[in-house]
């Protein structure tokens, strides 16, 4: 039996439209900042569908295109500014930075209370203790798709495949949050497919084409794809051989069209929460 295909582009246009339905309900309108540190093809276009998605929200936005040679300073400087100014509640840099930037600085210097990314160690601290309040977007975004197709992680053997920061640690103290068993898995794991088989929601987010193949798959297991690679024909595509794990999953996501414009619709979702915490009505 072929898997049911998890729709990630109608359930983030049916996020946005809730958001967009009580930003319209409030007199101040939530504000985002999006700081673009040079010219990567990739970042200009996650950036200009950021802005796509703010204006379909209500959201307030403004672009920061700053030159690739930009300093430390001048951007440490761009990011106190934006802290500084109560129209903007979230503020986002668009990562990777150019190489003689140090990153880790920059997202420290972001106020935590407009940290929409939830990359500061304040939120992601929070997060650990499980506290109220952001939640990284891609991870949140795979829990959202989960309560939409009434897939209740309790109880559940979930198997994560990657560590970053970003993704795979986040991704973990969500699951254990709805009460999943968790097991992550890395580089260094000996026998991948092994650990694979165990899941029942198999979340892979390494970033490696191919990597996950249809026999790593149990049978009936729901299977999200998080990464996002180009094959050798520069096509998107993700870390599981779609074709293969469909046969034997119940539930898939699709590369592109699953988790990522679910990534997108939290953004939004954290930057009205954001301006809800700094009071806006």
């Amino acid at each position: 039996m072929a898997a049911i295909k998890m729709d990630g582009k109608a359930l983030a246009a049916k996020v946005k439209e809730e958001v967009a339905a009580q930003v319209a309900g409030m007199a101040q309108k939530p504000g985002l900042a999006v700081v673009l540190v040079g010219d990567n093809p990739a970042s200009r276009v996650y950036v200009n569908g950021k802005k796509k998605d703010c204006a379909e929200c209500g959201i307030y936005s403004e672009e920061y295109a700053i030159p690739a040679q930009t300093t430390q300073q001048e951007l440490l400087e761009l990011v106190e500014t934006l802290n500084n100014r109560e129209d903007i509640d979230g503020i986002l840099v668009q990562l990777p930075l150019p190489r003689h930037l140090n990153e880790k600085e920059v997202l420290l210097a972001i106020r935590p209370d407009k940290d929409v990314d939830c990359f500061h160690p304040f939120n992601v601290g929070q997060l650990m203790i499980g506290e109220q309040g952001f939640q990284p977007c891609t991870p949140a975004g795979v829990m959202r798709m989960l309560k939409e197709y009434g897939i209740d992680p309790a109880g559940k053997h979930c198997v994560i495949v990657g560590r970053s920061n970003i993704v795979g640690k986040p991704q973990a103290m969500l699951m254990l949050r709805e009460n999943a068993t968790v097991t992550i898995c890395h580089s260094k794991t000996p026998d991948l497919k092994a650990e694979c088989l165990r899941a029942d929601i198999l979340v892979a987010a390494a970033g490696r084409t191919g990597l996950i193949t249809g026999d790593m798959v149990k049978e009936g297991a729901v299977v999200v794809d998080v990464a996002m690679n180009r094959n050798e024909a520069g096509k998107l595509c993700g870390d599981v051989v779609f074709e293969d794990a469909a046969e034997r999953a119940s539930y898939i996501t699709p590369v592109p069209g699953g988790v990522g414009p679910m990534t997108r619709a939290m953004l939004m979702e954290n930057t009205l929460y954001a301006a809800k915490q700094h009071g806006k009505k």
